[in-house]
């Protein structure tokens, strides 16, 4: 049996007689001290898989030692602590035992008694301590499967953001994009690193809501008339309807975003009129990312602007259509791009 084993106790000869009872049944790796100071440094340097520790002692008795070991040992895997003493009361072998304490060995020693307790104690914590390896092994397997389930879940939403997309965008590249340039703004917003990738995905399903508009009125190359874009503009309740009761972060965050891109800081925007601040940070940075990524590409109503005048047109916007802030964001995103 191989055993790291802490022996504590004032008495050198204790110790020495301890160290003999172990070593003769091949349990060498034995450190004893006499001094308990000593306790908390010999267990950080050799994490002990058993400690003997006298309750009597100077300086500090045994209590005080099972207090510093609880303190620093939290997490450690069933420590077993068998205390030694010549005599103990009721009162004191409970609070021992409430302290940490796992058995008691009474002086004088006998060598039977000692090994077989150390024996007994040793199994329990190597039962313990596979236990605890097959419960990390289990929590590793849980976080891969949960890892490969979420990582499906993000494609079956890119997908389904595409198929929308290619309605009117064979490339379905505006999704890739503008969820590019939405992450990009959220960052020099400052937003933290977490909400930044939320948008950046949910982004893809802003327009997931044409999947209910049909194409003659999606796909026309004139102008729409008012009753048709009163038609288009259900893209975001659809989308939202589609995204929405759902616990997942992304899809909470998508469905926010497919309802409220629409929107304008002014409130003359669909499907609700909301104003300024009322309108989710999520759905204000969209706004900008994608009116931009309309005007800078072809689609069936229009040709593509070029990047000044659709930049000026974002600008001009800035505290009509936009939240200006967004607008900032967008224009500094813009002029380093240009300055690199």
């Amino acid at each position: 049996m191989t055993a790291r084993i802490l022996v504590v106790d004032d008495q050198q000869a204790n110790v020495r007689l301890i160290e003999r009872i172990l070593a003769a049944h091949g349990l060498s790796d034995v450190v004893g001290t006499t001094d308990p100071r000593e306790v908390v440094d010999l267990y950080l340097q050799r994490r002990p898989d058993l400690i003997m520790l006298d309750l009597h002692m100077p300086h500090l008795d045994g209590f005080a030692v099972l207090e510093r070991l609880r303190e620093i040992s939290n997490g450690e895997v069933y420590l077993p602590i068998i205390v030694l003493t010549a005599d103990i009361t009721q009162e004191a072998r409970t609070r021992a035992l409430q302290m940490g304490a796992k058995d008691f060995l009474v002086k004088p020693f006998d060598a039977a008694e000692v090994v077989l307790r150390i024996e007994n104690l040793l199994e329990i914590r190597g039962l313990h301590q596979r236990l605890s390896d097959r419960n990390r092994d289990l929590e590793v397997r849980v976080i891969e499967r949960t890892t490969q389930l979420e990582h499906a879940h993000i494609e079956i939403l890119e997908r389904l953001a595409a198929a929308a997309e290619f309605r009117d965008d064979n490339t379905g590249e505006h999704v890739r994009r503008v969820a590019e340039r939405s992450a990009l703004l959220a960052q020099r917003l400052g937003l933290d690193y977490e909400r930044i990738d939320l948008i950046r995905r949910a982004s893809t399903l802003h327009d997931v809501g044409k999947i209910g508009i049909p194409d003659a009125i999606l796909l026309k190359p004139g102008r729409l008339t008012a009753e048709e874009f009163e038609i288009v503009k259900k893209h975001t309740m659809i989308g939202a309807k589609i995204l929405g009761a759902s616990e997942a972060p992304l899809l909470r965050s998508a469905e926010e975003i497919a309802f409220t891109h629409h929107e304008r800081w002014d409130g003359s925007g669909y499907p609700m009129g909301l104003t300024k601040d009322d309108i989710p940070i999520s759905g204000r940075i969209v706004a900008v990312a994608d009116v931009f990524d309309a005007l800078t590409h072809d689609r069936p109503y229009k040709t593509a602007w070029p990047l000044h005048d659709a930049t000026a047109e974002i600008e001009s916007q800035a505290g009509r259509q936009f939240d200006p802030a967004v607008v900032g964001a967008f224009l500094d995103s813009i002029g380093t791009a240009e300055a690199g």
